[in-house]
């Protein structure tokens, strides 16, 4: 479950993060905040490349971001942001990276229309393949 307060401050660092999107071929902006498991806040937005394989998806950046700040990576709740009439949810490859952090994690997909996709994790990735499978 997620707090109001902490899906204030997530949609808050979600949609700062969409405005510093690099997009400049899907003009597709996307943002995303992660909490993780000690209650930071990490974010990221999309960078695309002319390659475009080698584009960072935004929830991905903000799940590395939280990595890089040291510690356990752990994350509780994802919320990914667009500027669009409707949410986006989470592609496959950023649905693996947070099966790694957060097999059962909150994912919120918010949008500037009335919509909104709530789930968790497993839900959107049954069956997944992750730490435990190498233990």
């Amino acid at each position: 479950m997620l707090s109001d307060e902490d899906r204030v401050r997530l949609l808050s660092a979600a949609k700062a993060a969409a405005a510093h999107a690099y997009c400049p071929y899907s003009k597709f902006r996307v943002g995303a905040a992660v909490l993780g498991g000690d209650g930071a806040v990490f974010s990221g937005c999309n960078v695309e490349n002319a390659s475009y394989g080698l584009t960072i998806c935004a929830e991905r950046n903000a799940v590395f971001q939280l990595a890089a700040a040291g510690g356990t990576p752990s994350v509780r709740a994802v919320l990914i942001y667009t500027p669009t009439p409707t949410p986006t949810a989470p592609c496959g490859a950023c649905r693996q990276v947070l099966n790694e952090f957060g097999p059962t994690c909150v994912v919120v997909s918010a949008c500037d229309g009335p919509d909104a996709i709530e789930t968790t994790l497993d839900q959107l990735l049954p069956g997944a393949f992750g730490p435990q499978n190498l233990a």
